[in-house]
């Protein structure tokens, strides 16, 4: 096994969370604020203070079960790569779209992806391509919120859930 950390930021981080933990070859997920201004920063500062920081999923898979490419290729399932501070119905910049690496050969797997993603659309991509500059831990209520409320929030359908389950990388 291949143990690999990426941190992908793709609106409300709840339904992200849900829909990578649903996905064969991922091993652990944890939300958070990723890229901002402010150290350790809460909910509430992120939501009404500006701190910049993006909701963001910290996900730890198996490369060699699931590699960094179609992992990427999932996470374009679940977002608009063309919206900018938003997805779904929430709005700013703590809804923005982001992969955040920590390595260089992330960051070139990373590239290429927006690249061949930018060739399936007419309008240009808001999804960030940045190296991980800070991630903080969301509170627990945040962690795995989904399962702990199955009928709260998400910009997510549950055929997108139900699709996760059933993904067989490589095929």
């Amino acid at each position: 096994m291949r143990r690999e950390t990426i941190y992908l930021a793709g609106g409300c981080f709840w339904g992200t969370q849900r829909y990578f933990d649903c996905l064969p070859g991922v091993l652990e997920t944890e939300v958070g604020y990723a890229n901002g201004r402010t150290a350790d920063p809460t909910y509430e500062q992120v939501k009404y203070e500006g701190t910049g920081h993006a909701e963001t999923v910290k996900v730890t898979f198996d490369a060699d079960t699931l590699p960094l490419e179609e992992l990427l290729e999932q996470y374009y399932k679940v977002i608009d790569p063309t919206s900018y501070h938003r997805q779904g119905g929430d709005i700013g910049i703590q809804y923005r779209t982001g992969a955040y690496y920590t390595t260089e050969q992330q960051h070139a797997v990373i590239r290429r992806s927006l690249d061949a993603l930018q060739k399936r659309y007419d309008a240009p991509l808001a999804v960030e391509c940045l190296p991980l500059e800070n991630f903080y831990p969301a509170e627990e209520y945040h962690q795995k919120y989904l399962v702990k409320n199955p009928g709260g929030y998400c910009h997510i359908g549950p055929a997108l859930f139900e699709a996760a389950k059933n993904y067989r990388p490589g095929k």
